[in-house]
């Protein structure tokens, strides 16, 4: 491989340090044993947990949308593993690796964290919401459109989810967390 080719790879696939492989490992475990302290789960999938995304939306602040995103990605297919419900292989890819890769979303405001836990949230809501509408519409009350019963249903937990994340990154914020050992 000359030099020229060697450069090229790596504009193409810049390296991800160890040290930024080991944290993402170590939040996306954290992000696991939180989403088993669940406050309420819902019949259909879904709960409320303890802060079960906050590990993987400050590993996407600290380190970018695009390890975020991959960080997220395995978080949900841990999610997979210890709770499937599964339905449909599509609904299994809307439900868990790309809702849960949205939280990497988070990444891409840096600079506002407030703002980034609220897009994560927001992208896995619209993962959701598109699963609900798709796959689960059979769930409605009788003469309620899909598209509200899902915005409903997962807009029940999320939003919840999103008040407690976002209220724990602002105590992260205060003690500087972010910045930590970057």
């Amino acid at each position: 491989m000359t030099q020229v080719q060697a450069q090229a790879l790596h504009v193409v696939r810049p390296k991800v340090s160890t040290r930024i492989l080991a944290e993402a490992a170590l939040l996306v475990a954290l992000s696991s044993v939180l989403y088993y302290l669940k406050l309420y789960t819902f019949p259909q999938g879904g709960s409320i947990t303890l802060g079960g995304m906050i590990p993987v939306l400050l590993f996407a602040l600290r380190r970018g949308p695009r390890v975020g995103i991959i960080a997220g990605a395995i978080f949900g297919f841990v999610v997979l593993y210890q709770e499937p419900f599964i339905y449909n292989p599509v609904q299994v890819l809307l439900d868990y690796p790309l809702a849960f890769g949205a939280l990497g979303l988070a990444g891409f405001f840096s600079k506002n964290p407030i703002v980034g836990v609220g897009a994560g949230i927001f992208g896995r809501f619209v993962a959701h919401f598109l699963s609900g509408v798709i796959f689960f519409a059979s769930f409605a009350p009788p003469g309620t459109p899909a598209t509200v019963y899902s915005a409903i249903y997962n807009g029940s937990y999320l939003s919840v989810e999103l008040i407690v994340s976002a209220a724990v990154m602002f105590i992260l914020l205060k003690r500087r967390i972010l910045k930590i050992y970057l």
